[in-house]
């Protein structure tokens, strides 16, 4: 076995303090989410969900976020999927969006909701044919005997609507995370990480505190 202890790095960033961050947590984030994007990293829309079933037993894949505002963040999947059926019987979520290369990342949990026909048609229609194919013709989670089981699904698909737009299924849809936690995480020197946490409090109405959490 690998001695994983060794395996360390150096953190490097100045001290993240509270009267630097925005006044709400989506101003942070589309600051932070700009500096991803600007740095040139992967993918810096890929984030975990991270679900449980009925009996509270985990359950986590990487996804790509679709869209965040004051009202949540945005992702897509197939209602009938694994990560469905979970949030069907338990519609509450974590999330991480993990930028390894900035030192940084943004953790958030809230409870879960669907975001509609007309938005999720808009998240289905910019797709590429591909992927739209793709997803139609795929039953997701579902045990297949073969690729090439996929591959006849996808081909028939095609055939169905040669030159059509693919209308989109009605089992793929959105979900919206309405966060009740946001944290800003950041590397620090000696492992003195800063962790600062946007956290909504029904004592103040539903209003935002901000909170320092030890690392």
């Amino acid at each position: 076995m690998p001695d994983l202890t060794r395996m360390r790095r150096d953190y490097e960033n100045a001290p993240l303090r509270e009267d630097e961050l925005a006044p709400t947590w989506v101003e942070q984030f589309d600051r932070w989410f700009a500096d991803a994007v600007a740095a040139g990293l992967p993918e810096p829309n890929a984030v975990v969900v991270a679900t449980a079933d009925a009996d509270g037993a985990p359950d986590a894949r990487i996804m790509l976020l679709k869209g965040y505002d004051v009202s949540g963040f945005v992702f897509a999947t197939s209602y009938a999927s694994t990560k469905g059926a979970q949030l069907a019987v338990n519609p509450r979520a974590a999330l991480v969006l993990p930028w390894h290369a900035m030192q940084r990342q943004v953790r958030v949990t809230g409870r879960v909701e669907r975001i509609g026909d007309a938005a999720s048609d808009a998240l289905w229609d910019p797709r590429p044919r591909g992927a739209q194919l793709a997803a139609a013709a795929s039953v997701q989670s579902t045990v297949v005997d073969s690729r090439e089981e996929l591959v006849r699904r996808l081909a028939d698909l095609a055939e169905r609507f040669p030159d059509a737009a693919v209308p989109r299924p009605a089992v793929w849809g959105g979900y919206r995370v309405v966060p009740d936690r946001v944290e800003f995480w950041q590397g620090g020197s000696d492992r003195l990480h800063d962790r600062l946490r946007f956290r909504r409090d029904d004592d103040e109405g539903g209003g935002w505190v901000v909170e320092r959490l030890a690392p």
